[in-house]
Formats: structure tokens, C-alpha cells, sequence
């Protein structure tokens, strides 16, 4: 069969060419075409456009881009109608897919199914009416969706497990590289544990967070030495403007390996939270917003959920501590950090919420939950 997948960020990238491997084990003829990323062309079939070329984040690029935007809506539209997938699987970035979604639940009968669900219980819930309307089957990977759309919409979902537990399992599994050997190859300091830096993959959001990053892991850098995960697309350049007046490393490719080397983490909120906890390092989770106290006094009134790390989420109540607008600034993050580090008692309780975690998401294969469903349903029609 014909899959036409649809993905606007790295981790959708790392997501979707999991689900097209999964398809591939079920489907041998499986042909797909898609909006994608290196991940995904690993995998097989023709990529149409790469994902850098889709990602505008915040109101002022997405004005400055429209026009390509809807150049790139019109084009994704006019191959899915050429090509005649027998599936379209979109992947979360809902601004871009939702559109796709009502377009060809308007002009096909090619059905849509989605997977990785859009935020819709954090905001915009609003879009649920196109969901039912346009989305033939939602694959969900977060275990609380379910009664937001089961029993609040009326809109039966497949839960299929998360894929961030099944890669950080295999991860864990297979990874065997000694801490001498990983300071080694990374020109890291040998007598500096790691406080690891995520701050996030996107430029905005790099240049907005990692500064304050920086300053609170340079308040332990008698012990410590910060070390930054390098985004896909973000040239080192770009990092060494903060990074100039520090001393501060940088890897690539190695999230995982630099989050299990480091005794503690500065996390921005997304799937990176969810990974830090999986692995097993204490975190403290941060987001810089403008007008801080405006953005506070919003999210409090307006946001439908009380967290936004997906830990926090999951276990539902306050695992890891989120400094967010108003509470975002350098002395709380450090602070915060001085409470995990090895021997102090938050760095307990942490360690042991994220078993619980654990056990709610370990062991369920989403790729391959996700890929026999719609291959079943595939197969009915």
C-alpha cells in the first residue's frame, strides 16, 4: 500500500520513520512519499520537501513566511491528489496538518489517520470539531488523551504506547560506551561532572533560554562543567555566541549518551522532559516567555492543563519543577538545580517518581501498535 506522511519537526522525523519501519515489517510492498527529514528518507521513498523548509515558530516568522507556507500547503495538497496514497499519517504539527486534514477529507476519499495527537488539551481546543470532522483515526502515545477524547469529545482514539520509552529503552539496552570514553571523544573536562543543557531545537527558543541556562550551571562550575545538546540544523556558530564568555561543551547526535552521563539536567518543556525522565537524570525544567507576568497571568486563566512538562502530565501532579514566564530566572534555576544534585534529598524523590513513570509507559511498541492497527483498518476497506 501507499503511505503519504506528513511531519514538520525533528522528532516527528524520529517518530514517523519509526512508524514507516513498522509499517515496512507488516506491509512489504509499503511505498511512501512525505514531508520529512534525514530520518525518515532512511528509511525509504521519495521525500517532496524536508522539514527545515516547513518550521516557522511564533507569530512574526509565521507572517514573514505565509507566503511560503501556503506555497507549501498548495504543493503538499496537489501531490497527495497526484500520488493517490492509500493513507495519509500526519505526525503533530497541527497548524500545517490540520489544513491538509479538512482538504482531504473535503476532495477524497483517502483516509486520514494521525499520529502523535496535537495539544489540543493544553490549548486550542477548539480544533477538536475539525478532528472529528476531518481525522478518520487518531493514534494517541500519551496515556491521559484518552479520557479527554473518549469521555470529554466523544471521540473514540487508539492509545498505542509512547514511542520516546520504546527508543529510550533500546537506547539503555544497547548503549555500552564507558564515561572515560565519552569524555574522551568529546574533549569534555575529566574532573567536571555534567550538568547537561537542553534548550530546545529551535533557534528562538535557543536564544531565548540558554543564556539564563548558562549563568545557573556556571554558579556550580567549581564541580561541574555545563554541556549543551546540540540541535539538528543548528550550526555551532549559532551556540558560541553564548557560549563565548563560558566554558561550556557542545555534542551532537548524542542526547541520550550526554543525558545519561550528566548528574543533572536544565530542560525546556516538549518531548526532551519526557526523555530526561526516562533515562533517569534529575531535571529542572524551564521556559523564558516575553512579558512574563502577562504570560503568567495567561497561562493560569487560559491554558486547560496545570503543567507543561509531559512528566508532570502523565503522573499528574508536579514531579519536576517548572520555571516558567514570571518564576524563569537565573537564581531559581540554580537553586533548583543545588536540590537534585547528588545527596540532596529532592534528587531521591525525583529518582523515585520516575519509576512510576516508568511503568506507566514501558513496554507497549507504539510504532508497531500504531502500523498493525492501521494496516488492519487499511485492510477492511
Amino acid at each position: 500500500m501507499k503511505y503519504y506522511l506528513i511531519v514538520g519537526e525533528a522528532s516527528g522525523d524520529l517518530h514517523a520513520s519509526h512508524l514507516m519501519s513498522s509499517l515496512k515489517k507488516i506491509d512489504e510492498k509499503a511505498e511512501f512519499r512525505f514531508f520529512g527529514g534525514d530520518m525518515m528518507s532512511a528509511v525509504g521513498g521519495t521525500r517532496v520537501k524536508h522539514y527545515r523548509e516547513l518550521a516557522y515558530m511564533g507569530f512574526v516568522p509565521v507572517l514573514l513566511h505565509l507566503r511560503t507556507i501556503f506555497k507549501n500547503m498548495a504543493l503538499c495538497k496537489r501531490d497527495i491528489i497526484g500520488w493517490q496514497p492509500d493513507a495519509v499519517i500526519l505526525v503533530d504539527y497541527p497548524g500545517f496538518n490540520l489544513s491538509i486534514a479538512k482538504f482531504v477529507h473535503a476532495n477524497t476519499s483517502i483516509p486520514v489517520y494521525y499520529y502523535i495527537s496535537p495539544k489540543i488539551w493544553a490549548w486550542k481546543e477548539y480544533r477538536i470539531k475539525n478532528i472529528k470532522r476531518d481525522v478518520d483515526e487518531m493514534f494517541s502515545i500519551l496515556p491521559f488523551e484518552v479520557p479527554f477524547y473518549e469521555k470529554k469529545h466523544g471521540y473514540p482514539i487508539h492509545y498505542v504506547g509512547n514511542p520516546t520509552a520504546d527508543e529510550v529503552i533500546e537506547f539503555l539496552k544497547n548503549y555500552n560506551v564507558s564515561f572515560e570514553d565519552f569524555y574522551a571523544n568529546n574533549s569534555l573536562m575529566a574532573d567536571r561532572a555534567i550538568i547537561a543543557l537542553l534548550p530546545g531545537s529551535r533557534r528562538q527558543e535557543i536564544k531565548d533560554n540558554l543564556p539564563s541556562m548558562i549563568e545557573a550551571a556556571a554558579r556550580y562550575a567549581d564541580k561541574y562543567q555545563a554541556v549543551i545538546a546540540g540541535a539538528p540544523g543548528i550550526p555551532r556558530d549559532y551556540y558560541r555566541q553564548f557560549t563565548e564568555r563560558h566554558n561550556v561543551g557542545i555534542v551532537y547526535d548524542k542526547t541520550y549518551p550526554l543525558l545519561l552521563m550528566s548528574d543533572v539536567a536544565i530542560v525546556t518543556s516538549g518531548t526532551a522532559t519526557l526523555e530526561t525522565a526516562l533515562i533517569g537524570t534529575p531535571q529542572v525544567v524551564c521556559y523564558k516567555t516575553p512579558i512574563p507576568k502577562v504570560i503568567a497571568f495567561l497561562r493560569k486563566h487560559l491554558l486547560k492543563v496545570p503543567y507543561i512538562s509531559l512528566v508532570n502530565l502523565i503522573l499528574d501532579r508536579e514531579v519536576v519543577k517548572e520555571l516558567v514566564a514570571d518564576t524563569f530566572t537565573v537564581d531559581n534555576i540554580a537553586a533548583e538545580l543545588g536540590r537534585l544534585l547528588p545527596g540532596k534529598p529532592g534528587r531521591k524523590r525525583m529518582l523515585g517518581d520516575y519509576v512510576e513513570l516508568n511503568v506507566h509507559l514501558a513496554n507497549k511498541k507504539a510504532p508497531d501498535n500504531a502500523a498493525r492497527i492501521m494496516v488492519e483498518l487499511l485492510n477492511k476497506r
